[in-house]
């Protein structure tokens, strides 16, 4: 007899229970290991007991499993050290008279020590270093009846000639299917193919988004990454894993994205092969088409939570501090400038709108961005995006002209979805001519590097001024910079809190406010560490004490509050 160790990507150990020396797996409710995803058979493939050892088989048309890294149909007898991958699982397979070298559950390193940890889930080692994703195996016969199924369609929609301009999305989505299911109907299928599925997928490319639907719909899922037609990953929690779906080929990429950026006026094509948008949700999307796209076109989408977010949510999740976030408040209703600094995906723009929940409903806000992405919902709020240029290369406005227009509108505050280039300068003296309060992003991995970034941006906006300059600009404009950091095991904490104290010797001055000490990672795989105040007390608190106002001086007592 033999037991089973199987490991999900996503949901860690399952349980398996093989009976009389066989292991069914598939969607069926009686598998002994129930798998999912639409290329899944009710029985995909299983293990069975014979008298040389385990041997793993696949199942049907659809049955397909990956052993040590190769596509099979049948393997045979399987070793302790044969890995078997099926719909997202990793499978091994033990004797159960022989000493496991993977534990059952979840074990701590110490008591593992010498153990292989192949399919030890994250939680349990000690280092966070994840397994590397690789992408689902496709198919290749689904694939063909799911392009067989298009074909039709298309076929059926230009016989009957019908103006789907007038239609509404609903309408639309409505008509499709009904000739989808017509078109399935009067097909010879493979009984173990879901129909239902099928013509779902083939509806969704047709008028929607095709699998990018499913996983838009997934609020579990942050982000989405099409690198080629066939190779679509996603971001759970910080962690990269394979998306259970694909496009069914590279011209069917290739509609999704003129389908996404035809509504919002963007263009791409062999002379402009790259081009952000934005989806109906205001989810981010960039996308990038051959001869710049070696591998095919693909795309990048950045989700946005449909919820919206408060201080109260990133202290839940671990991401600050309440001491941290009742001095931001502070600092926000203050009129203080403030930049925030991080790398990509560390959580900029979300605690930019966490930050904007703070300014008073009575204040006009401009927000300015290159792709809009940030969401404010103050009453008296004007929203600008940057333009890129038309075919004939002309009509783009960019971020820079934005914020100069912007200061021509009575703003309170300018927001600037985030500064890359000259448009810094205009920003800075925006900032110095009497719009305190203002807002931005950058990017840059601590606030020194932030400083010396913003002097870059200056330089790039074409005026020749002495760094001398420069620098005392920077340093009466911005009051705050706030360092996010994403961690390798996908926690994002912010790690310094620093105010902008002026210049010293042509040398701008940062004193710590608050900060995020590192401390290795926990059992779980997160990081750990603590959130720490220095002591020190920002200079404009002390106006305000000497203004009469409340203030709360205790926050910035010199101790550590430990988080995970």
């Amino acid at each position: 007899m033999f037991r089973v160790v199987a490991q999900h990507h996503k949901h860690g150990l399952l349980p398996v229970q093989p009976h009389d020396g066989v292991c069914v797996m598939g969607r069926s409710p009686d598998a002994h290991l129930r798998l999912e995803g639409w290329n899944v058979g009710k029985e995909h493939a299983r293990l069975v007991q014979r008298e040389d050892g385990v041997h793993a088989e696949a199942v049907g048309a659809l049955g397909s499993i990956v052993v040590n890294g190769e596509r099979v149909k049948w393997y045979g007898p399987l070793s302790d050290r044969d890995i078997i991958e099926v719909a997202g699982v990793t499978v091994r397979v033990e004797r159960e008279a022989s000493q496991s070298t993977l534990p059952s559950s979840p074990t701590s390193p110490t008591e593992e020590a010498g153990a292989e940890r192949v399919l030890v889930p994250a939680q349990a080692q000690s280092a966070p270093e994840p397994d590397l994703p690789r992408a689902l195996p496709v198919d290749p016969r689904w694939m063909q009846w799911r392009q067989g199924i298009e074909e039709r369609l298309r076929t059926q929609m230009d016989l009957r000639r019908l103006d789907l301009s007038s239609m509404s999305r609903e309408e639309l989505q409505r008509m499709v299917t009904q000739l989808a299911s017509e078109v399935v109907q009067g097909m010879r299928l493979p009984p173990e193919l879901d129909r239902e599925r099928l013509i779902k997928e083939v509806v969704d490319e047709a008028v929607g988004l095709g699998p990018l639907e499913d996983l838009l719909a997934d609020e579990t899922v942050t982000e989405i990454m099409v690198n080629r037609f066939d190779e679509v990953f996603i971001e759970r929690s910080g962690r990269l894993a394979p998306a259970p779906t694909v496009f069914s080929s590279e011209q069917a990429v290739r509609h999704i994205i003129d389908r996404i950026v035809a509504p919002i006026g963007r263009r791409i094509d062999e002379s402009s092969p790259l081009v952000d948008a934005r989806l109906h949700d205001g989810s981010r999307v960039n996308a990038v088409i051959p001869p710049v796209a070696l591998k095919g076109a693909n795309i990048t989408i950045r989700k946005f939570s449909k919820k919206r977010l408060q201080m109260e949510d990133l202290i839940g999740f671990g991401s600050v501090e309440p001491r941290m976030a009742e001095f931001l408040r502070v600092a926000v209703e203050q009129r203080k400038n403030i930049v925030i600094s991080g790398g990509t995906g560390s959580g900029k723009t979300t605690l930019l709108n966490v930050l904007s929940n703070y300014i008073p409903p009575r204040e006009r806000v401009v927000t300015i961005e290159d792709a809009a992405e940030l969401r404010l919902y103050q009453p008296n709020l004007v929203s600008m995006e940057a333009r890129p240029a038309n075919v004939e290369g002309k009509g783009a406005i960019p971020i820079r002209e934005l914020v100069r227009n912007a200061l021509r509108m009575r703003p309170d505050r300018i927001v600037v979805g985030e500064c890359r280039g000259g448009e810094a300068l205009d920003m800075l003296q925006a900032m110095n001519t009497g719009h305190d309060g203002s807002l931005t992003t950058a990017h840059a991995n601590s606030p020194r590097d932030m400083l010396s970034r913003m002097e870059v941006m200056v330089m790039m906006a074409g005026m020749e001024l002495p760094l001398a300059a420069i620098r005392e600009q920077i340093a009466s404009a911005i009051d705050i910079i706030v360092q996010i950091t994403r961690f390798s095991c996908g926690s994002r904490k912010l790690t310094a809190i620093v105010e902008v104290t002026g210049t010293e010797s042509g040398v701008i001055q940062l004193q710590e406010l608050f900060s995020y000490r590192q401390q290795g990672f926990g059992a779980d795989g997160k990081v750990r560490g603590s959130f720490r105040a220095s002591g020190s007390m920002p200079e404009f608190y002390e106006e305000m004490r000497a203004r009469g106002l409340p203030v709360d001086t205790s926050i910035f007592l010199e101790e550590e509050h430990e988080r995970s």
